[in-house]
């Protein structure tokens, strides 16, 4: 047997490092924008584009689709982002503006100019300036360069990490890269998320419109992450309920912003309050009817014609594929559908498809108004302790099952059992007259009239809690402001 000594390799390793990575640091980029040069992984423009489109669809189908229920919204995003990018110093760069369907309050940008917001930041926008200076962010890290950079040094990250997969036969180092679209929704760093705003800031100055614009939206989405963190019942953990981690920003760094961008004062700037409430008046508001909506403790789908109730102490949470309910102690509910056709026993599914390999106990048939289902208990030790696992599978109509999945402490079990078992049992079929019955939520601009408060026009928000905190958030008030007639103000209504 022959042993290599690792000395033996060195030297062929730092020329393979140097064959590998030689032509890609010699491949560098120069921002028109901030005149800084870095290395951008070899992409060339072209490549930029190339690789912003290939994600753009899958950017597309991961945050609920486009927008197109209002045509005149999106092109109305568009041009005002078309009309930002041209003040910037590249003014003939392709920029694709896109609003996705999706309540989330977000905004992002891939290499190639690719653009986006959702309509939950239109939402917590409260006029065409707060919105101006969202995009011209978003247009400040492409002008920079930024999500190139970013994908350069992850790049260089990923070659290191190849030769430290040779190195360690580590396969894990070596599938370190990233996507470009994972990118695109992880921090930028906090350098970069300063330059964004200094050329945000000078874009809108350019552009005729308020640059304090953009603290002024950043205040709402802190006011917003606070009362969101509150309604979870986790106060303490505002920052991790919007996008201020993965856009690091305060509002004194805007003001700081603003300072150093070196624009001059704009005179009558742009705010465009009305001309903005104007256009997202009747925009859909939280869930699409597609993905079924969340009323309470209440979970109804008026397309897939289901309904179910959690209990009272759990917070439902919605999801392209599944609808999670957080409740105390760490307990959680999970419903969700079998994957394709379940033909056969629901208990050979249960025991050699869904729970295979498990140590399923106290397999059961049950019968839930009038729906043929099963259910059995698993538990698991793991890292946090012993969990139980309560599966419960529904025959909902043909091969078509949906599936309960409640999982709890050990020592909370038996606490939550009948709470679990008033959840299974409150899932039922609805009839078409009753999904007829679900309206999703939209955006109301309503015009003040005399002697009305923000108090008793609270009243009118259809939420079960907070209606009072969620109209002061969603229109930039507090609890003393005083409303006059004439004025708007968004409403949420059913």
């Amino acid at each position: 047997m022959t042993y290599l000594k690792l000395s033996h390799l060195k030297k062929p390793l730092l020329a393979l490092a140097l064959i590998a990575t030689g032509p890609l640091l010699s491949a560098c980029s120069t921002s028109e924008a901030t005149g800084r040069t870095f290395f951008n992984g070899g992409m060339s423009p072209e490549q930029e584009q190339e690789v912003g489109r290939t994600e753009h669809v899958k950017i597309i189908k991961e945050f609920g689709g486009i927008y197109d229920e209002d045509p005149a919204l999106n092109t109305y995003i568009s041009k005002l982002g078309t009309f930002l990018g041209k003040t910037s110093e590249t003014p003939n760069q392709k920029f694709t503006f896109t609003l996705l369907d999706s309540p989330v309050v977000n905004a992002f940008a891939l290499p190639g100019g690719y653009v986006y917001t959702t309509r939950g930041l239109l939402a917590l926008a409260n006029d065409e300036a707060e919105l101006a200076g969202v995009i011209a962010h978003e247009i400040g890290h492409v002008t920079a360069k930024h999500s190139a950079e970013r994908y350069g040094s992850t790049l260089t990250a990923g070659i290191l990490a190849a030769g430290v997969g040779i190195l360690t036969g580590s396969g894990e180092a070596a599938r370190a890269v990233s996507t470009v679209g994972n990118l695109a929704v992880t921090g930028f760093s906090r350098e970069q998320e300063f330059e964004a705003d200094l050329l945000g800031v000078r874009y809108l100055s350019r552009g005729g419109f308020d640059p304090n614009g953009m603290g002024e939206f950043l205040t709402q989405l802190q006011a917003s992450s606070r009362l969101d963190a509150t309604i979870a019942g986790e106060p303490d953990r505002a920052d991790q309920f919007n996008i201020t981690q993965t856009h690091p920003r305060t509002a004194d760094r805007i003001e700081r912003a603003i300072k150093q961008a070196g624009t001059t004062t704009v005179n009558n700037p742009i705010i465009g309050r009305d001309v903005y409430l104007k256009k997202i008046d009747g925009m859909l508001y939280g869930d699409n009817p597609s993905q079924g909506y969340i009323r309470g403790q209440k979970f109804s789908h008026p397309e897939l014609k289901l309904t179910f109730t959690a209990p009272k102490d759990f917070r439902l949470i919605n999801s392209k594929t599944k609808v999670a309910a957080v409740g105390p102690n760490d307990s959680v509910i999970l419903f969700d559908s079998a994957k394709g056709d379940v033909t056969g026993s629901l208990k050979n599914y249960m025991r050699n498809t869904w729970a295979k390999n498990a140590d399923l106990k106290s397999v059961e048939q049950i019968t839930i108004n009038g729906m043929e289902a099963v259910t059995g208990s698993i538990q698991v030790n793991g890292r946090s302790g012993t969990k139980d696992f309560r599966l419960i599978a529904i025959r909902f109509a043909g091969n078509k099952v949906y599936r309960f999945t409640f999982i709890t402490d050990t020592n909370q079990t038996n606490r939550l059992s009948e709470d679990f078992r008033r959840t299974t049992y409150s899932f039922k079929k609805l009839s078409k007259a009753e999904a007829a019955k679900l309206k999703p939520y939209r955006l109301k601009i309503h015009t003040v009239r005399s002697g009305e408060t923000v108090q008793n026009l609270a009243r009118k928000m259809p939420f079960p809690d907070y209606k009072l905190e969620r109209l002061l958030v969603l229109n930039g008030l507090d609890k003393n402001s005083k409303l006059v007639r004439g004025q708007k103000i968004k409403l949420v209504t059913e």
